[in-house]
Parts: structure tokens; sequence; C-alpha cells
């Protein structure tokens, strides 16, 4: 069994990669949470639904979320109402959170409504939240305001500087059923490229996850987010420096060593390799880049190879 932590759209397009290369049912992925964010009186979860729609071959190809073909009346119409717009939903995808919303009303738990849309799309992995409970990530910014991560990334573009970051309400989260058993028992655990600040560290918030994680540092393989310097989508390298850490490969062995024992740079960073090395974690050099499904594949090809 595979287990992968996953967050966001470099976490998706590594997993499509994977069920090319493994028969999805063997694949476990742990998804952040973090990013959930209540609006228009639903519960949207937008890294679920990410992996969710990405693996189904549903995903917008235009704007890398929300589900293709979309239409966007409903958001139209709210907006010439004065309602709340800068979080766009399309028609199609408010029919995901209107259900996850009624299932979560009626009484089911989060990680059951994920099965529940996993199964409908034909989703053949199995696809855990990390938590059930509450757990959201809060951003104070340079000036002192503290902002919702949605508010932060969505709201603002993500192109304000950010002084701390913290996990609301995660001393109170539990594991999510199945999360630590999937830790526990996976040959490989897989990080996929996701932003370490706010898409995998609100994971290691949730109290007895990176325990566990930490206890199997040695079956742990990392893919970095960060190429020549650079995140190739979103605010990680940014966010690494506002943290007090290097924009680099080197960076992100720092921010990861003590919990994973491998870490697959992009071969623009090869100069690089045993300066990660320093850090304590092993390096291998790869071409990182998915460009499409076939180079996803080949990664996961090299990932999944990685503690053989």
């Amino acid at each position: 069994m595979i287990t992968a932590l996953a967050g966001g759209v470099g976490a998706a397009r590594l997993l499509r990669g994977m069920i090319e290369v493994i028969p999805p049912e063997s694949i476990t992925a742990i998804v952040n949470v973090g990013d959930d964010t209540d609006l228009h009186g639903l519960h949207i979860s937008p890294d679920l639904d990410t992996v969710l729609y990405t693996l189904a071959d549903a995903i917008n190809p235009e704007t890398g979320w929300g589900l293709a073909g979309e239409t966007w009346r409903v958001m139209e119409s709210l907006g010439k109402l004065g309602g709340i717009t800068w979080f766009n939903l399309g028609d199609q995808d408010l029919a995901t959170h209107c259900y996850r919303t009624q299932r979560l009303h009626e009484g089911a738990g989060l990680a059951e409504v994920t099965a529940e849309l996993a199964n409908s799309f034909d989703v053949g992995i199995r696809m855990l939240p990390v938590t059930d409970d509450p757990l959201r990530t809060r951003l104070t910014l340079v000036d002192g305001t503290e902002v919702g991560f949605q508010e932060y990334f969505v709201k603002l573009h993500h192109d304000v500087a950010v002084r701390s970051i913290r996990f609301d309400q995660a001393e109170h989260a539990r594991p999510g059923p199945g999360v630590l058993d999937a830790v526990a028992g996976a040959e490989t655990i897989v990080l996929c490229p996701s932003n370490p600040v706010i898409s995998i560290d609100p994971l290691l918030a949730v109290p007895g996850v990176r325990a566990a994680l930490e206890t199997r540092r040695d079956n742990i393989v990392g893919v970095s987010p960060i190429v020549a310097g650079a995140a190739l989508k979103g605010p990680a390298d940014r966010l690494l420096v506002e943290m007090g850490f290097p924009s680099s490969v080197v960076g992100v062995a720092r921010w990861y060593a003590p919990w994973v024992g491998t870490l697959i740079i992009d071969e623009a960073d090869a100069e690089l390799a045993s300066a990660v090395e320093a850090e304590g974690v092993r390096c291998i050099v790869a071409p990182t880049v998915m460009a499409d499904v076939d180079r996803a594949a080949d990664l996961a090809r090299v990932v999944l190879g990685a503690t053989a």
C-alpha cells in the first residue's frame, strides 16, 4: 500500500500520474483540509475537490480548479445582487459543495462524505481528510491583520507578505478515520510536491500525525515543490522566505528533514544535491515538472522506486 500526503494542484497531478503506474486501490491519499471554508452556507473543501476532480479527469483545464465545461450563471446572478463573488464557484462545482453540506448536516463525517464523492466520481484511490474535525489555516500579515486562508490566497491573490501562520482548532482535532493506520501500514509514504507551509504543515498540526510520520522517516519520499528557486504554482517560495527558510531545494530539505528521509529534486537543481544531503536528507535528481500525465507517471515511477 502507498500512502500520499497531499494538498493542492501539485499533489493532484502526481496522484494522477501514480494511477497510471500502480492500481488506484493500492493508494491512500491523506488530504489537507486547512484550506476548507464556509461560504454561502456551504462547506467547501478545495484541496479535496482538486484531487477528486483531477483523478476523475474532470478538472477545468483553463483554471486548474473546478470542473471542466463549467458555467458561471449563479455567480453572475449573485454579483448583480451584490453578493460575495471573490471566491468564484462554478455551477457544477456548487453541486459538490451542496451535497457535502447536506450530508454533513445529516450527521455524516467529512471522511464518509469524501468517500461517497470519490465513489460518485469513480475515483479508485482512497481519499482521507486528515481530520473530520474543524481545522483552519490562519495567516497574520505583516501589518498585523489576521486573515483566513482563502481570503489570503484568493481575495488577496497571495500577494501580501505574511508574518506568521497558525492552524486554528488544531489542538482539538483528531486524526480522521483511517489516517494513522494508513501511515503505519504503508510500504512507502509519498510526500507530494505541495506547499510545505500551507498544504503539508496543516496535516502535521493534527495531534498524532507528525509523531506517526517521524517513526516512518526512512520510508518517506518527498518531491520538492521548488524548482530553480521558485514555485511552479502558488506562493511556496515566498512563504518559505517569510518563515525564515531559503527559497530553494535546500530550504525544502531543511523544512522537512526531521521527518522526511528522501527528497527528489529537479534536474535544474542538480548542483544542490550535496547541499540537500548536508541537511540530513537523501537526495535523488530527476525531472519533476509534470507538464502532462505521461511526465507525471514518469515522476511517479521515480518516487515509487526510491525506497526499493
